[in-house]
């Protein structure tokens, strides 16, 4: 009889768990939840599937559990169950925006590199290998005022001329800095890319527009020191998440352009005044908040802040080939945001492709071997292998 009450509580918490896939967050610990509980659905439905299969006696707390895994099971498995629609949506998107064949021109070697599919299913159930590659960190870039900023770059151990990638970190433009998403730069350097992983300075202390100063400053710093990386500055791409996507697609599409010859935007925001006045229902993060420690004001206080501050303000040219992955169920910016920007782009001549990934959350991609992850990283190596080829 214990047994059969310790499975009933194993099932009523792989429930719990599962319950944030489909019902949304509406505050921060819960966001994290709804998060994991989405990414980490193949393990939740894995255990789902053993609960029932120990909860085969006829006892009340068995038939209990049962009921309750089987519930679990069924939630926890719409992730992968919806996964191969998805994908082929995803594949038409992509062959729509770059056209049919569009990984023609790509060498041989690097094709071989690539990741197989979409989702390598043990992959989800074990960490993936990423990749050997040189990583040096902490090198100075700027100290803007003081404020010391620094830079994490990962290379190819091999000799030769690479493409490159600057990435920019996410965390509301209040935290972060030049070592996350070490994965996904490890992962690039160690099949030919060189990726710079810069910082900017932080708010409330610092408001905009330091942010996207630091940023134009470090994309300098790099050209100044391509060569003793090995980096190819004539294929260079820029990649963020979040605050470090919207930065990102600053930095190409605002005033002073960089050079990039592509930008991947991860849930970045777009219209910052639109999203202060329409904000996610529920508002986990609280988005207003955030804007205002940012932009020092409302919209209606300081409005040329949040018109400088928004890429979406920019859209009116010709601009880099861009990459927009965003999330179905993400709370934080909306998937409508993400539209908004590729629709407007596509009216201004613009190479864009848009994947929203119907289950995911924001911050998907911090279970890195999570179905959402691994699909993100799938499309990002074969859009920066056509753009940088």
């Amino acid at each position: 009889m214990i047994l059969s009450w310790l499975v009933l509580a194993a099932a009523s918490v792989v429930l719990f768990l599962s319950l944030w896939i489909v019902v949304p967050a509406w505050n921060y610990p819960l966001l994290m939840l709804a998060v994991g509980g989405t990414e980490y659905s193949p393990w939740l439905c894995l255990c789902s599937v053993l609960i029932c299969v120990l909860a085969r006696g006829r006892s009340r707390p068995s038939r209990a559990a049962f009921a309750i895994a089987g519930c679990a099971a069924l939630i926890s498995s719409i992730p992968l169950a919806r996964a191969p629609f998805a994908l082929r949506r995803f594949d038409l998107e992509m062959a729509r925006a770059l056209g049919d064949g569009f990984l023609n021109d790509v060498a041989t070697t690097s094709l071989e590199r690539m990741r197989p599919r979409p989702i390598v299913v043990s992959e989800l159930f074990r960490p993936i290998e990423w990749g050997d590659a040189t990583v040096v960190r902490g090198i100075p870039v700027a100290s803007p005022k003081g404020q010391p900023l620094t830079a994490t770059i990962h290379r190819p151990r091999s000799q030769g001329r690479f493409p490159a990638i600057v990435q920019i970190h996410g965390g509301s433009w209040q935290h972060g800095d030049a070592s996350e998403q070490d994965w996904f730069a490890r992962y690039f350097a160690a099949r030919g890319y060189v990726v710079f992983s810069i910082e900017y300075r932080l708010a409330p202390r610092w408001q905009w527009p330091a942010q996207i100063d630091d940023v134009r400053n470090a994309f300098d710093w790099i050209r100044r020191h391509a060569d003793d990386y090995q980096a190819d500055m004539s294929r260079l791409a820029v990649v963020g998440r979040s605050a470090g996507a919207h930065l990102a697609m600053l930095a190409a599409f605002g005033p002073q352009p960089q050079a990039v010859r592509a930008v991947v935007s991860f849930y970045g925001p777009v219209d910052l005044a639109g999203g202060y006045r329409e904000p996610p229902s529920p508002d986990p993060m609280g988005v207003r908040a955030l804007e205002e420690a940012f932009l020092g004001g409302t919209p209606d206080s300081v409005p040329a802040n949040y018109r400088d501050a928004s890429p979406i303000s920019y859209v009116g040219a010709r601009q880099p080939p861009t990459l927009i992955i965003n999330g179905g169920r993400d709370h934080v910016i909306a998937p409508r945001w993400g539209r908004l920007l590729h629709d407007r782009q596509l009216a201004n001549g613009t190479t864009s492709a848009l994947l929203e990934i119907p289950w995911a959350e924001h911050s998907f991609d911090s279970v890195e071997n999570g179905p959402s992850a691994q699909i993100a990283l799938y499309y990002t190596e074969r859009f920066l292998a056509w753009a940088l080829r």
